[in-house]
């Protein structure tokens, strides 16, 4: 339980309380201690009752199976991969990535109907990393490789053929590659101004810490470090390592 402890306490912070609220609000459903229609997006209630509630509850909770585990598992990974490697040392300007992305897809979600927001946000987490990381090679089922900037699609073929559906994780890639073009693309390639700067209020709740912090707005390098396999779907692994 100790050596638990302590690998749970080393996770960066939101990663963890991610991950942490995730299992938390999941089996709070499964055992029924609140009711699952009161924890997903539902947009009467949202919008004419004012549950606003509904926009935290419906991003932690996903309903207990197999593939809540690999979520998790997706989650920790790339999750953990950006919040310590992409923005090593600047927990804000993380924060305010998943902020972003968290309200375009309850837009997303609202306006589609989808009541989880879990996939979305969990799928713009993955393009962004897939989109800083573009040229690492990627292993699928069967060891079929591929180039790290096709996996969020991948991903959506595989839910759109097993489920009949791939709109959730269509909303994550669209809000993840808003991000990246507003962070990253826009002010490179098209020399426009950042729109996407780091509120100072975040800032001073979560300030920078000292460490080996890359240039703020510019795309990291290639991430080295080897991804875990695992995934259901068919993880990421970056080879050669």
């Amino acid at each position: 339980m100790s050596e638990v402890s302590d690998w749970f306490k080393s996770l960066p912070i939101f990663t963890r309380y991610w991950f942490s609220l995730t299992i938390a609000f999941s089996l709070i459903g499964r055992f029924g201690i609140i009711s699952v229609l009161n924890l997903i997006l539902l947009y009467e209630p949202f919008i004419y009752n004012f549950e606003i509630w509904r926009a935290v509850t419906s991003t932690f909770y996903y309903p207990t199976s197999f593939h809540l585990l690999m979520n998790l598992y997706f989650l920790y990974n790339y999750s953990l991969r950006l919040e310590t490697r992409e923005f090593e040392g600047r927990p804000a300007d993380y924060f305010y990535l998943l902020l972003f992305n968290w309200v375009f897809c309850l837009t997303g979600g609202l306006l589609l109907g989808f009541r989880i927001l879990m996939v979305s946000l969990l799928l713009s987490v993955i393009y962004i990393w897939c989109q800083l990381n573009k040229d690492a090679i990627v292993q699928f089922w069967f060891g079929v490789q591929f180039k790290a900037m096709y996996l969020p699609w991948i991903l959506f073929a595989m839910s759109f053929i097993m489920d009949h559906d791939g709109l959730p994780e269509l909303v994550g890639i669209l809000s993840g590659h808003l991000y990246f073009f507003l962070k990253f693309k826009y002010p490179q390639e098209f020399g426009g101004p950042s729109l996407l700067n780091t509120p100072a209020l975040l800032e001073y709740y979560f300030p920078p810490r000292v460490s080996n912090v890359r240039g703020f707005g510019s795309a990291p390098q290639q991430s080295a470090g080897p991804i875990p396999r695992g995934h259901n779907w068919g993880r990421g692994n970056v080879l050669g390592q």
